[in-house]
């Protein structure tokens, strides 16, 4: 960081200086050795429906990381700085799903061969590229863990075949993910049953808004207990987070494209980040921050500090 002050730095996560891809071979392999995560930016929106500004969430999340970078994890007792690298945004078209895909595909998976990563949105159509992408690495289907308002299991995104409202029906009928293994947080939009239970309807879990209403820590041990139950059933397979931020009551983040009152709150997010954090995970993303539709950076500051505590609990895993 250049500046005391976070008010007045600049740089990428955390403060980090920003690292120019193509990375050399022996940061890289400096980095591998010490247990790395990346941080990259998706500055994709062209497929919400409603309110459009993901594209700038990448850099308003990094701004208000500046405040994280000082110190300790107040739980985890250890930072990120160290260990984590911000590759910048990746450049890729901004007209069209299928070019921006075509176009993240390589990318995405020659940094996962390199790296834990964290993936900054843009809108969640970003994810089934990012799905395909680690079912390639890994070579079988991915557990889920996904926060959201919506459920995003449409058939088709108002009249196109895929969007970001798509993208759990596509990676759950595509094989990329095991549907006992996918878990879906927070859910509560209108739709048709058949869209809302699809999840459940394929042996998967969800949890509603409603179903965790006035839950606080000791109340979300059986949410806890039930996700760490599932996963070890299925013997702890490669586990990946899409966090909508829109899974946040509109209260804790407005700045977001298709915000739903009555979803969780940023402690009851925490709480759960924080209790999964040695859970076999392989990988990211945070979507949905609208930065022009945030209100004094309470979107932007919640999403630093969901990603930030992400990777403080990997890092205590790791040396576990």
């Amino acid at each position: 960081m250049d500046h005391g002050f976070a008010f007045s730095s600049t740089g990428g996560f955390l403060g980090l200086p920003i690292t120019d891809l193509p990375i050399s071979e022996n940061e890289s392999e400096q980095k591998r050795a010490a247990g790395t995560f990346a941080v990259a930016g998706i500055t994709w929106d062209g497929c919400v429906t409603n309110r459009p500004g993901a594209r700038f969430g990448p850099n308003a999340i990094r701004q208000a990381s500046h405040m994280l970078c000082g110190d300790e994890h107040p739980l985890f007792d250890v930072t990120p700085v160290d260990n984590t690298l911000d590759l910048g945004n990746l450049l890729l078209p901004n007209t069209s799903l299928e070019s921006m895909r075509a176009a993240l595909m390589p990318q995405a998976s020659a940094l996962i061969g390199q790296y834990e990563m964290v993936w900054l949105g843009g809108d969640h159509s970003i994810t089934l590229p990012l799905l395909r992408a680690y079912f390639a690495h890994y070579k079988q289907p991915l557990a889920c863990i996904h926060f959201d308002a919506h459920c995003d299991t449409w058939e088709s995104h108002f009249g196109e075949p895929s969007g970001h409202g798509t993208w759990v029906y596509e990676a759950i009928t595509e094989g990329l993910v095991d549907p006992k293994c996918f878990i879906q947080i927070g859910i509560r939009s209108s739709g048709e049953r058949a869209a809302r239970e699809f999840v459940n309807d394929q042996g998967g879990r969800i949890f509603t808004a409603r179903e965790l209403r006035g839950k606080d820590g000791v109340g979300l041990q059986s949410v806890i207990d039930e996700v760490r139950e599932r996963m070890a059933k299925a013997d702890n397979p490669p586990l990946y987070l899409s966090f909508d931020i829109d899974a946040l009551d509109p209260a804790f983040a407005p700045g977001t494209g298709t915000p739903e009152v009555g979803g969780l709150t940023t402690a009851q997010a925490m709480t759960l980040l924080e209790a999964w954090h040695d859970l076999n995970w392989v990988g990211m993303d945070l979507c949905e921050v609208s930065p022009p539709y945030d209100h004094a950076e309470l979107t932007s500051n919640a999403a630093a500090t969901l990603m930030w505590t992400w990777l403080c609990g990997r890092i205590v895993a790791k040396r576990t």
